[in-house]
């Protein structure tokens, strides 16, 4: 009974001592701060999950394929946005890099010249555009994105072309204005430019390539449209 009567009592859980705790947080990771740029979801994207379980069936049956490897898969998917006045322009070309981010979901490569040009006005190793290279997650679902929301915004459109395929089941698309991503805020537009998309398969050949795509949604042009 002396020994309990000697023990210091427990102190009270003080309600303000929360507010600072780094718990969960990364190493180096200064507090209360957040990232801006979006974050592939946990699980399997619903496309990916779409193709596992409807598209390679139906590319195996359809193709006569024996070996599963043959079947096509999107490997990789590559964004690029040329501005050649980035030098010249440098907060337009921040507000691009950063658009790219926002689309993409990661951060974006900066692209520079590999050689100067005096006629262009161009040095070596200047900024004169961004690069993003989306794999897994993020490819599913920014694919999933331009599929579902961001093609259905185009103006006048009439479905992306179908012969834009490089004879190695890759395939090659531009778009004229970054506006029709919904991630993208109006009122903080500098500029508005396109860019240009480029789905690379592991299809050999691009009736291959046609057919992943078709399957996955994308929009193509009906044949003999007018563009």
């Amino acid at each position: 009974m002396a020994e309990e009567a000697t023990k210091a009592p427990k102190k009270s859980p003080d309600p303000k001592a929360g507010t600072g705790s780094t718990k969960g947080k990364a190493k180096g990771t200064p507090a209360g701060t957040t990232d801006p740029a979006p974050q592939a979801r946990a699980g399997m994207p619903r496309l990916r999950a779409f193709y596992e379980g409807t598209v390679r069936a139906k590319l195996t049956k359809e193709f006569g394929l024996k070996n599963p490897h043959q079947v096509p898969r999107v490997t990789k998917i590559v964004l690029n946005v040329g501005m050649g006045d980035a030098s010249k322009n440098p907060k337009q070309f921040e507000a691009v890099v950063e658009e790219l981010a926002l689309i993409s979901g990661q951060r974006p490569v900066v692209t520079r010249a590999k050689k100067s040009i005096a006629n262009f006005g161009l040095r070596e190793g200047v900024p004169v555009g961004a690069t993003v290279t989306l794999r897994g997650a993020r490819m599913y679902e920014f694919l999933d994105r331009f599929v579902t929301l961001a093609v259905p915004r185009v103006r006048d459109f009439r479905g992306l072309p179908n012969k834009s395929f490089d004879g190695r089941g890759n395939y090659t698309t531009g778009i004229r204005e970054q506006l029709i991503f919904p991630e993208i805020d109006y009122d903080k537009v500098e500029k508005i430019h396109g860019m240009d998309i480029t789905v690379v398969t592991s299809a050999p050949r691009d009736d291959l390539a046609y057919a992943l795509l078709r399957e996955l949604g994308w929009p193509f042009r009906a044949e003999g449209q007018a563009a």
